[in-house]
């Protein structure tokens, strides 16, 4: 009797052992291997014999995982950013002090954007998004447009208590967090800089931003508010 595919993995689970292409184990060796590689060659000079050699596993096992570099690029990208911005806009759900709320966002937001492993990871999604655009559109959609998203929900809920007077929320939105990382971003994804910014200079930077958005879009009540926070 021929032992067919779905047999042998069901052999392997009575046995204890994961099904074919379901060992958590074995998916993150090839992943950081992928990770290493990736960052090492850019994503259109790696190849799938590269990854294998790195990841230490052979090449049957890693197509039984991922069928192509492709595939194996998207799996990285999205645990990449599952585990980097976990969470991250949870201090946007509920706010009472909405300056003190965008200031703590903000530096969280520039943190992570400007750190050596997301730029990194940024510079491999352009190179391989100009070969494969929709690669690089999925990238967006999954990640800076639902964070966008995010944002947009928290400033229509400053609206909606009369802290904030916006006409574009969208617009406003992409402001306040490209005040966030002024001159940051394009500096550390261009080498400009070596090293990720230092704590100090990313509050400096987060505080003078959200000090002019507040300006363009605060409403009266925000500033009676915080001045009687003051004197309180």
């Amino acid at each position: 009797m021929v032992e067919t595919t779905a047999d042998s993995d069901l052999l392997d689970l009575r046995k204890g052992r994961p099904a074919a292409g379901q060992d958590p184990v074995k998916r993150a060796q090839i992943i950081e291997g992928a990770r290493r590689v990736f960052i090492d060659k850019g994503f259109e000079a790696a190849s799938m014999n590269d990854i294998t050699r790195e990841a230490g596993v052979s090449k049957g096992t890693i197509y039984v995982y991922f069928e192509n570099k492709e595939e194996l690029f998207e799996a990285l990208i999205e645990e990449e950013r599952g585990s980097i911005f976990k969470n991250m806009y949870e201090v946007l759900d509920h706010f009472d002090d909405l300056r003190k709320t965008m200031v703590k966002f903000g530096v969280v937001l520039s943190t992570k954007i400007t750190s050596v492993r997301v730029i990194q990871a940024q510079r491999t999604v352009v190179g391989a998004s100009d070969r494969i655009p929709e690669l690089g559109a999925r990238f967006y959609e999954r990640g800076p447009k639902r964070g966008h998203d995010k944002v947009m929900s928290f400033l229509v809920e400053a609206v909606e208590r009369g802290l904030l007077k916006i006409d574009d929320v969208d617009l406003a939105a992409y402001q306040y967090t490209e005040l966030c990382l002024a001159g940051l971003f394009r500096q550390c994804i261009f080498s400009y800089r070596t090293k990720a910014p230092g704590q100090a200079e990313i509050e400096h930077i987060v505080r003078s931003g959200v000090d002019v958005f507040l300006k363009a879009y605060g409403t009266e009540k925000l500033f009676a508010e915080e001045r009687a926070s003051e004197t309180a």
